[in-house]
């Protein structure tokens, strides 16, 4: 082996042998993340399959087969020819044919300077962010401590971990959420925990795709679509927060995927991510955790976490089925809002509901409520609320807010 393939293989080799328990460890990769044989062709818009199989050639470097990976990165390139982490991993493997490799993307000094030398400190970026995420692989059978019940109706569930650079989408199965998939994102150029409207940072908090925007109406900056979330939410409002157009969106047709910091406050995905998603989930009825860091569980820990606030839950539904206000009302802030009413303005709709079922037992139908903890501990919960002898009602949000022991509830409105 020549100095040249030697320190490609020791800046990769660390990174590649941490990748060797993946497979053990981790939930099995969906189809189609299999790595690609040289000369065949690469799969059409299969969730995850570049990545694959650049991280595959990061591992037969390390494994210092060199050769393998040297033809696997020609075909990847051609494949995916506005794949740029890939033609820099290919032009160092081109480059230790001649001369030896002093850095990950060596290129000449004087090509270093000013933009180059800034993209370049992107894409390795980009490359250890995959790497990490793909070594810090959520332990089997885990999910995110917010998805505390989800309805059947909520078939899909999606969690950012931005610490990750990280998508992760479930599947809600009748036994429980199944990591479908993961994939590369970028965030917001400053980053994350977005204030004000045009501080290039990307929200934090729990919220729902509300449409699926098709690319023929977009520009080109968008790629394959967009997935706008409701940012604002109702607990960003209460908190003053601004800005508005937080999408999932893909990548301009010369760019495969963006530096981790690099959006607007959109999550930026790359092309064939975005469209996989985009024909997997549903609208309205997909949550959207985006977390700092997300905190992984076993689902059968959350029961403790639920079952104080299903108690509160229950005594609310049960103060509404006897029709008693007063004590309904205790449920309710001071601050509380149903879009732009006040406690006051809203009591009447409460008494005119109450009214018209007089009594009758209410039940609450595809019941979901995810949690979300900061400076505050919130509830978002959504229901259907059907009185017995009726066959449907509205479906309803609520946002709760731990004060002290108690859940109380600071916004309620009919969503559909």
């Amino acid at each position: 082996m020549n100095q040249g393939k030697s320190a490609l293989l020791l800046l990769l080799t660390a990174a590649a042998l941490l990748l060797a328990p993946v497979a053990a460890h981790a939930d099995p990769l969906p189809p189609g993340l299999a790595a690609t044989q040289p000369g065949s062709k690469a799969p059409a818009a299969v969730s995850g399959a570049a990545e694959a199989r650049l991280i595959e050639i990061y591992r037969l470097i390390g494994a210092g087969q060199s050769r393998e990976a040297l033809a696997r990165a020609e075909v990847l390139v051609r494949d995916y020819p506005n794949f740029q982490l890939a033609h820099l991993a290919y032009g160092d493997l081109l480059t230790t044919q001649a001369r030896p490799v002093r850095d990950f993307g060596d290129i000449p000094a004087t090509l270093a300077g000013g933009t180059a030398a800034t993209a370049l400190a992107e894409l390795r970026h980009e490359s250890q962010m995959r790497l990490k995420a793909l070594r810090e692989r959520p332990p089997a059978g885990t999910i995110p401590s917010q998805f505390l019940a989800l309805s059947p109706r909520n078939r899909h569930a999606i969690a950012v971990d931005a610490s990750r650079s990280r998508l992760y989408l479930f599947e809600n199965t009748p036994q429980q959420l199944r990591l479908v998939a993961d994939f590369y994102i970028s965030v917001g150029k400053s980053g994350i925990e977005k204030m004000v409207e045009g501080d290039a940072r990307t929200p934090l908090g729990v919220y729902f795709i509300i449409s699926n925007l098709d690319r023929k109406s977009l520009s080109d900056f968008y790629g394959s679509g967009a997935l706008p979330i409701n940012y604002p939410n109702v607990l960003d409002s209460k908190r003053g927060k601004t800005g508005r157009g937080i999408w999932l969106h893909g990548t301009p047709p010369n760019q495969f995927a963006r530096a981790p910091l690099s959006s607007d406050g959109c999550v930026v995905l790359s092309n064939p991510d975005l469209e996989f998603i985009s024909r997997t989930v549903e609208i309205r009825t997909t949550p959207v955790v985006i977390s700092p860091r997300l905190d992984w569980v076993a689902p059968h820990s959350v029961q403790a976490v639920r079952k104080p606030f299903e108690d509160t839950l229950a005594a609310w539904r049960s103060a509404k089925s006897r029709g008693d206000v007063d004590q309904l009302l205790r449920f309710y802030t001071p601050d509380f809002k149903s879009f732009d009413k006040t406690l006051a303005e809203w009591v009447p709709s409460l008494r005119s509901e109450v009214d018209k079922v007089r009594g009758k037992p209410i039940q609450l139908k595809d019941l979901s409520y995810l949690r979300w903890t900061d400076g505050n501990d919130t509830m978002v919960v959504t229901f259907g609320e059907v009185a017995d002898g009726a066959i449907s009602g509205p479906t309803k949000r609520q946002y709760w807010i731990r004060q002290g022991s108690e859940w109380k509830i600071f916004f309620e409105g009919i969503i559909g």
